[in-house]
This record gives structure tokens, C-alpha cells and sequence, in this order.
């Protein structure tokens, strides 16, 4: 971390500029505007609790994402989780239990991290770990998911815990969603939205930017069509290729700059949704947050991985508390050698220089 850049400072402030459009976007909603604004007084105090560490000399990340599960039903062409093996069809007798992760998440709590993702492979078949995610209201957990497991159930269990948001996995239109989901997809995700919408639900979408939909997927026609169904947020995430075939979908310089450009245009003109890009422009954040600069990731056992598009570790939190996981060798090591900050070309600076990663861990 170089001496004139706050990292803490300037992740406090996307943190309150994320809260802060979320909150302008469920205007309309009175339930969920009552609860944003309520988040809002949880965010700022979770905020301080940082800044207080910081100040120790312990820096903690706003933002962790958790892979509760390595099961998914389906088989996404280019996923880079079933490539490095994160993803099967069969779940392994070593994933983390309901009460594993319920100490993560009260243990992120204290910490002072706001924001937890859930992720998977398909999160939404841990609906153990789920109603036990509903119940920290302090955090916002974003779930991330296909989609295909929503079910009335699961519309019940969002309308009492408003913390916990689908962001739903979407490519675009009809057409270029079923090409790499699956035949039938994209139309159940309309008609999830669609009862979502009616229930005053609130939702976001997931779209994996590539070279060849940058342009669909940032359409006017594309996100109104997202914006009347009700969706409040779109998470922007640049494909990261998983093998040297995939490589071509890869956004360069030119599509992230045009995505960039339509970010910031889009947050100016429609503040009626959150756009937020992943990994977005890492010169701006002093380099890249993984490793616990701005996130980390804990896959589906336990181990605690820079990213999840980096899948090495050296600690698990089986063994060890969430604060001792973020002083591992293997983040410290990531941190101060300056990896984080190397030139690459755009998309993950940890994937593409994975020999390094896989070096400072003897892999």
C-alpha cells in the first residue's frame, strides 16, 4: 500500500456510494427503503470498526465472498469454477456445515464486514446456510445464483430478511443467456423477476462481460428491460478465461473502457439501480483488493483464497478465527510484494500471474 493511497478511506467511500445508491433506488419501496436506510446506520458503524483496526495496524476488508457450496445444477459453458474443480455435480462430505459458516458471519461481524456474497457453485441449495445468513441483518448478503431454485419458500424467506438480495445470473437477451446456461433459462429468470417484482421484492442481475456481448449487455434496450421488471442493481463481471481456448472472450482494454464509460453514464442518468463493476478499473483502488484488500473469498471447505478466480490457500478456517485468516502468510506475502499492483492485460491480475501465486505457497 503505497503511503499516499488510503485503501481504508477509499473503500469506506465506495462502501457509502453502494449503500447510498441502494438506498435512492428502493425510494419507491417503502419496506425496503426502511431497511436500506436502516443498513445504512449498520454500514457507518461497521465502517468505524475498520477505521479502528486500521488505525491497530490491522487492515479489514468490507466485502467477503463465501462459496457455501460446491454443487451446481448447471454446466455453464466457460465456468472458471467447474475448470479449477470448485464446482461438481456431487457434493464432498468436507464442505463447511450450517454452523461453520454461521461463526464466519458472526465473527464478520464483529470485524465490521458489511457486505458478504454467497456464492457457489449454486447457493441457493444451502438454504441452511441461507435462513442462518437472514438472520445477521447488520450484513447484506447478495446471492448470487442461476436462479432455478427459487421457490415459494424462498420468496417467503426474502420477504421477512430483507438483507439477503438475489442477483440473479443473466448474458443478456434470450438468445446469448440459453447459449451459455441452457435451453429454457433465460425465460425462468424473467418469470423469477416478474414474481419477485409483484411480491416488492427487490433483486439484481449478474452479467459475465465478454468480447462478444460488452455491447448487448450495456444496451439501453437490455438494461431498461431489466429496470421495468424491477431489478434494482447490475454487477458487471469481465470474463476471466479458464483456459487458453477461452481466452479471446477475454474484455481488453478497449471493452473495459467502454464499459467504464457506460458505468459512469449510467450512474449519472439512472440512479433508479446500482451498477457496479468487478474487477472495474484497479488503478483507481491502488491496484487490485483481492487477498483481503478490499475482499476475500472462502471456498466451500474452508480455505481462505485470495479470490475465487485464484483458488490457493494456506489457512482454513476450520482451524483459525476470520481475523487470523486475513494475517496468513500467503495474503501478507500477496499484499506487501506488489504483486497486487503489476501491469497485466485488464481482466485478473491474480489468474494471470497464478505461477507467482502458486510460488509464494510452494504449489
Amino acid at each position: 500500500m503505497n503511503g499516499s493511497f488510503d485503501l481504508q478511506n477509499y473503500l469506506t467511500k465506495g462502501v457509502e456510494r453502494v449503500v447510498s445508491e441502494a438506498v435512492k433506488a428502493t425510494l419507491k419501496n417503502p419496506r425496503e427503503s426502511a431497511f436500506m436506510m436502516k443498513f445504512a446506520l449498520s454500514s457507518r458503524a461497521a465502517s468505524k470498526k475498520r477505521r479502528a483496526a486500521e488505525d491497530r495496524g490491522e487492515h479489514i476488508p468490507p466485502f467477503l465472498i463465501a462459496s457455501i457450496t460446491s454443487k451446481c445444477n448447471l454446466h455453464c459453458a466457460g465456468c472458471y469454477s467447474r475448470c479449477s474443480n470448485a464446482t461438481t455435480d456431487s457434493e464432498p462430505v468436507r464442505q463447511l456445515t450450517g454452523e461453520d459458516w454461521l461463526r464466519v458471519f458472526d465473527e464478520a461481524d464483529e470485524l465490521g464486514i458489511s457486505f458478504i456474497l454467497l456464492a457457489g457453485g449454486e447457493p441457493m441449495l444451502r438454504r441452511d446456510i441461507i435462513e442462518a445468513a437472514g438472520k445477521k441483518q447488520n450484513i447484506l448478503f447478495p446471492i448470487f445464483t442461476n436462479g432455478t431454485y427459487i421457490d415459494e419458500r424462498y420468496f417467503e424467506l426474502l420477504d421477512r430478511c430483507r438483507n439477503l438480495i438475489p442477483i440473479m445470473s443473466i448474458e443478456g437477451n434470450r438468445d446469448t443467456t440459453d447459449a451459455r446456461r441452457g435451453e429454457g433459462i433465460y425465460d425462468r429468470l424473467i418469470d423469477n423477476m416478474d414474481k419477485l417484482c409483484s411480491r416488492g421484492l427487490i433483486f439484481g442481475a449478474s452479467v459475465t462481460v465478454t468480447v462478444k456481448n460488452y455491447k448487448e449487455v450495456t444496451s439501453p434496450e437490455f438494461l431498461d428491460s431489466l429496470s421495468q421488471r424491477g431489478c434494482k442493481a447490475v454487477i458487471f463481471v469481465e470474463y476471466v478465461p479458464v483456459t487458453e481456448e477461452s481466452a479471446s472472450l477475454a474484455p481488453t482494454d478497449t471493452e473495459r473502457e467502454y464499459l467504464a464509460g457506460r458505468i459512469l453514464k449510467l450512474r449519472e442518468e439512472h440512479p433508479e439501480m446500482v451498477y457496479i463493476s468487478f474487477p472495474g478499473d484497479e488503478k483507481s483502488s491502488g491496484g487490485c483488493v483481492a487477498a483481503g484488500r478490499g475482499f476475500f473469498h472462502i471456498n466451500s471447505h474452508g480455505g481462505a483464497e485470495p479470490c475465487p478466480f485464484s483458488p490457493y490457500s494456506d489457512v482454513n478456517i476450520k482451524n483459525t478465527s476470520l481475523k487470523e485468516a486475513l494475517a496468513s502468510p500467503l495474503f501478507k506475502a500477496l499484499q506487501s510484494g506488489g504483486l497486487l499492483n503489476d501491469d497485466h492485460e485488464g481482466g485478473c491480475v491474480l489468474y494471470q500471474k497464478r505461477e507467482l501465486v502458486e510460488a509464494l505457497i510452494g504449489g
